[in-house]
């Protein structure tokens, strides 16, 4: 298999200026694939569009890897890069939360890390990178369902399970593995501001970008599809029409339950209330018309809030910002705008 930087980011396809910034990778057998890819292919994107990463595939001996699906991937180096690299990613695998870091691995990471600017990690990378003491006493994420590993096997690091990525100084760890894009995203974003990183994500077709403190899960997915067949009506009705009336009511009235049973059933099941699963679709559809470019007033009365007041309240207490800075942030580019209509302050 080609590597998935070379299309204008490996050092095959082009020469790169000395003073490119090389972006080390650091791969093994039974990597996940698409850590590799996902990152990768948003520094490559970024080069078409006028930025100048290197991106450099290493393994732990140099010698090419297989990946979790089995595909072959050609590496570039061993873990000595000379110079070294300004960023480094390590890519997870479901490998090593199962089993323990060996050597060679804690070893390549400690010594690609000395001279790198910023050192990241995809998914369950971080097992590596908190292998090699790189996370201790630092805030991290990994993958959800094994953040209580990761808390459990290295108590020094402060584990934040619900993140989609985590900055500490210089240090970055991302959730699951769509969250590596969003994590190469907001490093191509410190590189090269706003408005190259929105082309990048247009072209990519993803949202621009998801907040780092953004939870994992969008709220219908937290937690099993609830067992009993009302709850499950329920979650259908208030996910199809959000904008619709859902009191306790209303929601009780149309399963023929009394109001204190249902209570029952939401807390029991679901650990929460009608009103609050309620918000929370509600507050998830006023993300997703934000990023559509609709306005936060437009957003609230869409998505079925009372008033933009009601929709600023959720977002202080979910994401400790306003609408319109999370819009500011991290809404998709609208078709049909110019540049210096897409060049809003981070």
């Amino acid at each position: 298999m080609n590597h998935p930087h070379q299309d204008n980011a490996g050092p095959r396809h082009r020469t790169a200026r000395a003073d490119a910034h090389r972006v080390a990778v650091l791969v093994y057998d039974g990597a996940k694939l698409l850590d590799i890819a996902g990152p990768t292919e948003v520094f490559a994107e970024a080069n078409r569009l006028g930025a100048d990463y290197r991106v450099i595939l290493v393994s732990p001996t140099g010698a090419d890897v297989t990946t979790s699906i089995g595909t072959r991937i050609a590496v570039d180096t061993g873990p000595d890069i000379q110079p070294a690299p300004r960023t480094f990613l390590i890519a997870g695998g479901e490998i090593y939360p199962r089993t323990a870091v060996p050597r060679d691995l804690v070893d390549a990471a400690q010594a690609i890390s000395v001279g790198a600017k910023r050192v990241a990690s995809i998914c369950t990378g971080a097992f590596i990178l908190a292998a090699a003491g790189l996370l201790d006493g630092k805030r991290a994420t990994t993958h959800w369902k094994v953040a209580h590993t990761l808390a459990s096997r290295y108590p020094m690091i402060r584990v934040e399970p619900d993140s989609i990525y985590v900055r500490d100084g210089t240090t970055y760890t991302s959730a699951g593995v769509s969250a590596g894009i969003d994590l190469a995203l907001a490093l191509v974003e410190e590189d090269h501001g706003p408005d190259l990183t929105r082309e990048v994500a247009r072209a990519l077709v993803v949202y621009l970008q998801r907040a780092g403190g953004q939870s994992q899960f969008s709220a219908p997915l937290q937690g099993p599809p609830p067992r009993t067949p009302a709850l499950r009506r329920i979650v259908d009705l208030v996910t199809a029409d959000p904008s619709a009336s859902h009191s306790l009511t209303e929601l009780a009235d149309r399963l023929n339950l009394s109001p204190r049973h249902l209570t029952r059933l939401f807390r029991d099941e679901l650990s929460t209330t009608p009103a609050r699963y309620v918000e929370s679709i509600r507050f998830d559809v006023a993300k997703a018309l934000l990023d559509q470019g609709y306005t936060a007033t437009q957003a609230a009365e869409r998505a079925g809030f009372p008033s933009y007041e009601s929709l600023r309240r959720v977002f202080a207490r979910e994401l400790e910002m306003s609408p319109a800075a999370y819009q500011r942030r991290f809404r998709t580019a609208r078709r049909g705008e110019s540049a210096t209509d897409r060049a809003t302050p981070s």
